[in-house]
């Protein structure tokens, strides 16, 4: 345990002025973004050039969660609000097929290519290829390997969010000592990875400050593949291996509402506390609202990304080049106190 605990907190340190810095960042430059009401979907967006019969591709890594499939509506609907055509193309959960998917996009001639990479190294081949023809590429919602060549990132501020749940955790538990069970997406993904970070992070800052030590003990690592499915499987052998958990974070909704119904079907729900870095999905914001041992998530809205990347595509066909690598909606954690404020039942996610 000391090993794996090692391993989490060491770049935590490394991290705490990024955080900082990406906070501000956040706060200039979306700061009412990441609400629900903040943005609809289908919004018309300034443009000095006109903009129809323009192509705007979007290459998912899949459409199996409803968060991916919100991403789609948003981009769909607000590229064609502004007059241009909407291409989509869906990898499936597999990377051989997100790579072909992206280079039918590219054949078909789209005018700018957004792309939601299931993989941070395999796909920097296709932001290449797309480059070499004259096609501007826009990461969305995760990360991409620093060699690829596009133009900007536009996702939710994982570091921050992750933070905001984590402290949260932290005064919920107060002295009483936290034995975490970590529910992940998949090994190695970077979106995934600095939402963990943020959690721990938030967790041992916070203890640091109020108690002047680390109170927690991490005992077990597990991966849901980003399912319901994965996360139900995962939580039934953690709760095997260690039944003494008494919280639960993750690094997304979906990596736990499956994994709910393994909480209770073991008679724990009153036992384990769920603390979710990510996405403030509609099922999870109900939990909260409803219950006391689904403590908080943090928003993490695929309306204001879609249409911040639709903004950005519009932006660079209109001749702006200065876009820093990447951009944050703004970090907003989700809470009984708050939690009926951005609850729609009629939200796809």
């Amino acid at each position: 345990m000391k090993t794996l605990l090692k391993k989490m907190v060491k770049p935590l340190l490394m991290l705490a002025i990024v955080a900082s810095a990406t906070s501000c960042i956040d706060k200039d430059k979306n700061a009412a973004g990441s609400t629900p009401d903040a943005a609809s979907t289908g919004e018309k967006i300034e443009s000095a050039k006109d903009l129809k019969g323009l192509k705007i591709g979007y290459c998912t890594p899949s459409l199996d969660a409803p968060y991916y499939q919100a991403l789609l509506t948003s981009i769909k609907e607000t590229t064609e609000a502004n007059g241009m055509e909407f291409l989509s193309a869906d990898g499936q959960g597999d990377i051989s097929k997100q790579i072909a998917a992206c280079e039918d996009l590219i054949t078909k001639g789209v005018d700018a290519l957004l792309l939601n990479p299931k993989d941070p190294d395999a796909l920097v081949e296709v932001t290449k290829v797309a480059n070499k023809a004259g096609i501007p590429v826009f990461i969305i919602d995760s990360s991409i390997n620093p060699a690829a060549e596009f133009v900007t990132t536009i996702q939710s501020n994982n570091l921050a969010n992750g933070e905001l749940a984590g402290e949260w955790a932290a005064k919920k538990f107060g002295t009483k000592k936290m034995t975490i069970a970590l529910l992940s997406g998949n090994a190695g993904n970077p979106v995934g990875r600095t939402r963990k970070q943020g959690l721990l992070q938030g967790i041992t800052e916070e203890q640091l400050r109020t108690l002047g030590y680390i109170n927690l003990n991490v005992v077990t690592q597990a991966y849901t593949d980003w399912t319901y499915a994965g996360g139900q499987k995962a939580m039934e052998d953690v709760l095997v291996a260690h039944p003494d958990v008494n919280v639960v974070i993750t690094e997304s909704d979906v990596c736990v509402l499956g994994a709910i119904k393994a909480i209770a079907k073991a008679g724990k729900t009153k036992d384990i506390l769920i603390v979710a870095g990510a996405d403030g999905q509609k099922e999870a914001i109900k939990y909260i609202m409803d219950t006391d041992w689904y403590g908080c998530t943090a928003m993490n809205s695929p309306v204001q990304i879609g249409k911040n990347s639709v903004e950005a595509a519009i932006q660079y066909i209109n001749g702006k080049r200065d876009f820093s690598k990447i951009s944050f909606t703004a970090p907003l954690l989700i809470t009984k106190e708050n939690a009926a404020k951005y609850y729609n039942p009629k939200a796809l996610f």
